[in-house]
């Protein structure tokens, strides 16, 4: 498997797996979903309602990202938000346009509050990962909304048990579609080549590429910028 055949080499996993099999999904450049392929693979595993189990690696953060199901090509380590409540969701709230996805650290026994806060700010649609006692007896990752993690917390017994690690993947704020394709090219390409700048608009926005990166073009033709094809 590598990451031209990533989504048809992952179907065929997962029936292995339904089958009852076991599989080890190794790679010779790195952990494997993180910058590496095997992220669809985990996707796909975790869509089906299998379990996905990481090898541990010198970072509890990465062996929980590889089996997470995260997509994003980039995520942000944050480490441990702040304690107190309004310096917390302060620091939320500064990483609410972040494209990438972030990974927090917390303690068992402020974990409910946290993820309160994660919601207030974040919103219900959301996607987190909370991955527990990883590589020990009790190692658990559960995938869900933002919506849905307080009662999953709440129901689930172990919750003081363990440091808590938990995901979002990349948000993208809702505006207006014409108002975010004309703004996110203009501002990143002030910075960046045309090609990033156009990558960087698609990952905040959401929005196709071919129009941005049309829309680009005309951009910098209206600013007067000269255009080069290997931007």
């Amino acid at each position: 498997m590598h990451q031209h055949n990533e989504r048809g080499a992952a179907t065929k996993i997962v029936e292995l797996l339904q089958a009852g099999q076991s599989v080890a999904f190794v790679s010779d450049a790195g952990t494997p979903a993180v910058s590496d392929p095997g992220a669809l693979l985990v996707q796909a595993v975790l869509d089906a309602g299998l379990r996905v189990i990481p090898i541990p690696g010198p970072s509890a953060a990465v062996a929980a990202l590889s089996a997470s199901g995260m997509a994003e090509p980039h995520f942000l380590f944050f480490g441990f938000l702040p304690n107190k409540p309004g310096a917390r969701r302060g620091a939320l709230q500064s990483l609410v346009a972040h494209p990438y996805t972030l990974v927090f650290y917390e303690a068992p026994h402020r974990i409910l509050e946290c993820v309160a806060d994660l919601q207030a700010v974040f919103g219900a649609e959301r996607v987190i990962v909370f991955a527990r006692e990883v590589t020990k007896l009790f190692e658990n990752i559960h995938r869900c909304s933002m919506g849905a993690a307080l009662d999953w917390l709440h129901s689930n017994a172990n919750t003081s048990a363990a440091n808590s690690c938990c995901w979002s993947p990349a948000l993208r704020p809702p505006q207006p579609a014409g108002c975010r394709q004309r703004a996110h090219p203009r501002a990143a390409g002030r910075e960046l080549p045309l090609k990033q700048a156009v990558q960087l608009a698609v990952q905040i926005t959401g929005a196709n590429r071919n129009e941005l990166y049309l829309r680009a073009l005309q951009l910098k033709n209206d600013d007067g910028e000269p255009h080069h094809a290997d931007a």
